[in-house]
């Protein structure tokens, strides 16, 4: 009889798609698809922009970690998964190093899965709006803390340019909506 559960799978941080690869490749090759169908890196698509560029990347949610849906009651399928190059081991009961593995329950897959599935961004509300000349205060980044003045508001891109008292002099900083809060 066939048990198929969701499992975590310890592994070598950023190596975390090659690992996947390396087990989906291996499952077909042994004919042993059918018992594994779902391997997972939990992780979001982050936009930044470097050297002037805009470029998306993924950032995985649990760095050293691959969710696998698999039968492990079969032993074939275990071994392969353990014998993987990259693989530490199961999460489990042992201080995190179980190599006897302990699927997930069920409330904790939705978890992870709704947080995979949810679109990310930033909600901003609408009626969120300021005007030049308005004191706010810098809530998140760098500059958190800081009090300033709002000089330029970019309503396109929701980014503010605020004049910041750094060391006794005016510096204009360039924030989101979400990164001040009114006075």
């Amino acid at each position: 009889m066939s048990e198929i559960n969701w499992y975590v799978v310890r592994a070598v941080s950023g190596q975390e798609k090659k690992i996947k690869s390396y087990i989906e490749n291996e499952a077909i090759r042994r004919k042993l698809n059918e018992l594994v169908p779902t391997i997972l890196i939990p992780s979001e698509k982050i936009t930044e922009v470097r050297n002037g560029k805009k470029r998306v990347r993924e950032k995985s949610f649990f760095p050293g970690y691959i969710l696998i849906n698999a039968d492990l009651n079969n032993g074939e399928v275990l071994h392969m998964i353990k014998s993987m190059p990259g693989v530490i081991g199961f999460l489990g009961r042992n201080n995190g190093t179980s190599m006897t593995p302990e699927p997930l329950r069920q409330s904790e897959i939705n978890r992870i899965l709704g947080v995979q599935e949810e679109v990310i961004g930033e909600v901003i509300s609408p009626s969120l709006s300021f005007t030049k000349g308005e004191n706010v205060k810098v809530i998140d980044g760098p500059f958190s803390g800081f009090d300033g003045t709002v000089e330029e508001i970019n309503e396109d891109k929701k980014k503010l340019s605020v004049s910041v008292k750094i060391f006794g002099r005016s510096t204009p900083v360039e924030l989101g909506y979400v990164q001040v809060e009114k006075m």
